[in-house]
């Protein structure tokens, strides 16, 4: 059971997290703000605004500190939603497990680490893709050589699905994304029961309750049938498929808000139906703003009462040998065979990116989607359904914009009285090791220790690798 607390700065995070412990979670997962996400410190000009909006804010080792403060990083397992930028975050967190005497041996959990869905549907790219994909895979390479619990890529089909993919293309392109990184890894020098036990993934539950469970099935059975196809691993682990799976944010709706606790729980039941191994469940006024402390506790009780109450998590499969959804989980296994076959044809997913392939793809099946709601081939409820005069007030968090000029102050504070040499050192080290296309962890953990920020080691890569601009396709 997992439950978001990235909330505007560190300390208030920080307090999130003790909340969610006492209230049952047995993992922890941060959702970071958007400067963070795309390599910016907060006093950065194009963060004005965004600090703390849609997570923590994280610019420094000392941020990272206040995040965890009083958390032993040997007792929970921590999940980061975090891409472009996911080595210097998986850094930061290494670090205060030092701090705390802990070794990496016994530091567990995920960095999500999947950059190719940013092309294709989510945007939070910093890199170029040749670049981008060698510091996913100096990660994968890290973690297997020194982090061992830690899973170092969490490939998702979430944001696609969030961006308008069908089911099909959410299972089909996510797991052309994991082969690609699994060849990368290879091409590496790994051998494939080196890091393949550890690759994790991230699905989307979203409405349909029987296409979901069949979606979860399809994905894990097809993922075992092409791992085995291509790479001939010798430990079965290698080709499981690990999932986490978050229920559906784009389904929830503004309008009467009480009905999204209806709509969670039902996703919730397809993604333990489908076999889960970790869940998040939202909370019913996400529609409006961050969730609020009473709607994230009763997102987190909806997952304990299925997981303590209903008896669905005693059975593996608890559905499996019904007829339709049988038959449903063989057609997606073919469809999605047919999309990573047009994928590859294409030269595999980065070609296929600069193409536009997924991208379209996704987008029409947005616009379809889209349209089926507006003829009311497809309803909801409070949207195109059963409508009514909603004068219910909820509460909804806002954060203060105090918290904003708080953090650009602290950010400048661990600038003014770091010791500047040790840091220049640090990062004309960093910039020196991307040029010659090393494993970029080590000195991007010394560019931590040395208290550079998240934006100035961002930034030393950008100057060697360059931006990624999104090309305009017909």
């Amino acid at each position: 059971m997992r439950q978001y607390a990235g909330y505007a700065d560190a300390e208030e995070s920080n307090r999130r997290y003790h909340f969610l412990l006492a209230s049952g979670t047995t993992g922890l997962s941060v959702a970071f703000d958007l400067p963070t996400q795309i390599g910016y410190d907060s006093d950065h000009p194009l963060s004005r605004g965004e600090v703390g909006k849609v997570g923590v804010a994280i610019d420094s080792i000392e941020d990272m500190r206040r995040l965890f403060d009083r958390i032993p990083l040997d007792r929970v397992t921590t999940s980061m939603t975090i891409n472009s930028t996911a080595a210097i975050l998986l850094a930061l967190y290494l670090v205060v497990a030092e701090d705390q005497d802990v070794p990496w041996e016994r530091v567990g959990g995920t960095v999500q680490n999947d950059i190719l869905k940013e092309y294709a549907a989510r945007g939070t790219y910093v890199f170029p893709p040749g670049p981008s994909m060698s510091l996913v895979t100096d990660v994968i390479e890290f973690c297997a050589e020194s982090v061992p619990r830690w899973n170092p890529v969490s490939i998702s089909g979430y944001h696609m699905r969030e961006a308008g993919s069908t089911a099909v293309q959410e299972v089909a392109f996510t797991l052309a994304n994991g082969l690609a990184y699994v060849e990368q890894a290879l091409a590496r020098g790994l051998d494939i029961d080196e890091f393949a036990p550890r690759i994790s993934f991230f699905f989307n539950a979203h409405n349909h309750f029987l296409e979901e469970v069949a979606k979860f099935r399809a994905a894990r059975q097809l993922w075992a049938q092409l791992v085995r196809e291509r790479f001939s691993p010798k430990n079965p682990r290698s080709c499981w498929l690990r999932f986490h799976a978050q229920t559906a944010g784009s389904t929830l709706t503004a309008q009467q808000p009480d009905n999204n606790v209806v709509r969670v729980a039902l996703q919730a039941l397809a993604a333990v139906c489908g076999g889960a191994q970790s869940l998040h469940t939202n909370s019913r006024d996400e529609a409006l703003g961050l969730p609020t402390e009473e709607a994230a506790q009763l997102a987190l009780r909806t997952q304990q009462i299925l997981a303590l109450e209903s008896g669905i998590a005693d059975v593996a499969d608890p559905l499996g040998g019904a007829w339709a959804l049988e038959s449903l989980t063989d057609e997606i296994i073919a469809r999605a065979r047919e999309y990573i076959a047009e994928v590859e044809r294409l030269g595999g997913p980065v070609p296929a990116l600069e193409r536009g392939y997924q991208q379209h793809e996704i987008a029409d099946s947005a616009y379809r989607a889209q349209l089926a709601l507006e003829h009311g081939d497809d309803r909801v409820v409070g949207i195109n359904a059963h409508q009514n005069e909603d004068s219910s007030v909820i509460d909804v968090l806002s954060v203060d914009p105090a918290s904003e000029r708080a953090q650009v102050e602290r950010v400048r504070e661990v600038r003014a009285r770091r010791e500047p040499a040790a840091a220049e050192s640090a990062r004309a080290a960093l910039i020196q090791a991307a040029k010659e296309g090393r494993n970029l962890m080590p000195p991007i953990l010394d560019g931590v220790r040395a208290q550079l920020t998240v934006g100035e080691i961002t930034d030393a890569l950008r100057s060697v690798y360059g931006e990624h601009q999104e090309a305009a396709f017909d």
